[in-house]
């Protein structure tokens, strides 16, 4: 009986002491970054895009962000749909639907090159959208690792 309870103690203090536990985390990927302002980051098939705002609702300005998971190859998709914009004729905003954000892609025809904003608003929160600095084709081919 001394042998069970001297056991049964030892298990229970056993458990007692192990705080620590080693919890399964996923490799956080980098992918194409512009200007140090603009970048990418996926985790696990969650893809982020940071931006830096330069004009927003009623926050401050600074690092915002939108993000999506890469169902039906969805990342490669919002790529083709900023590249197919910029060869539109005449130019147009596109709006997109993420689970969490309405995002609309602003294009701006200059003398020398198009650009395209994004303009992010949250579902949830009625004020207005942030936007982006504005890019061009080649740095959203290089913010998306393509080209």
């Amino acid at each position: 009986m001394k042998k069970i309870i001297t056991i049964a103690i030892l298990f229970f203090s056993f458990i007692s002491f192990a705080q620590i536990k080693v919890i399964e985390t996923v490799p956080v990927e980098k992918l194409g970054r512009v200007n140090n302002n603009f970048y990418i980051q996926k985790i696990g098939n969650e893809y982020t895009v940071f931006y830096n705002t330069v004009q927003t609702g009623d926050e401050a300005p600074g690092i915002k962000k939108f993000t999506f998971k890469n169902v039906n190859d969805d990342y490669s998709s919002l790529y083709t749909i900023i590249v197919n914009g910029f060869a539109a004729s005449p130019l147009y905003d596109i709006k997109l639907e993420l689970p969490d954000n309405y995002v609309w892609l602003h294009y701006i025809a200059n003398t020398d090159k198009t650009l395209v904003q994004f303009m992010v608003s949250n579902k949830d929160n009625a004020t207005g959208a942030n936007v982006s600095e504005p890019l061009s084709r080649e740095q959203i081919e290089k913010l998306f690792q393509k080209g």
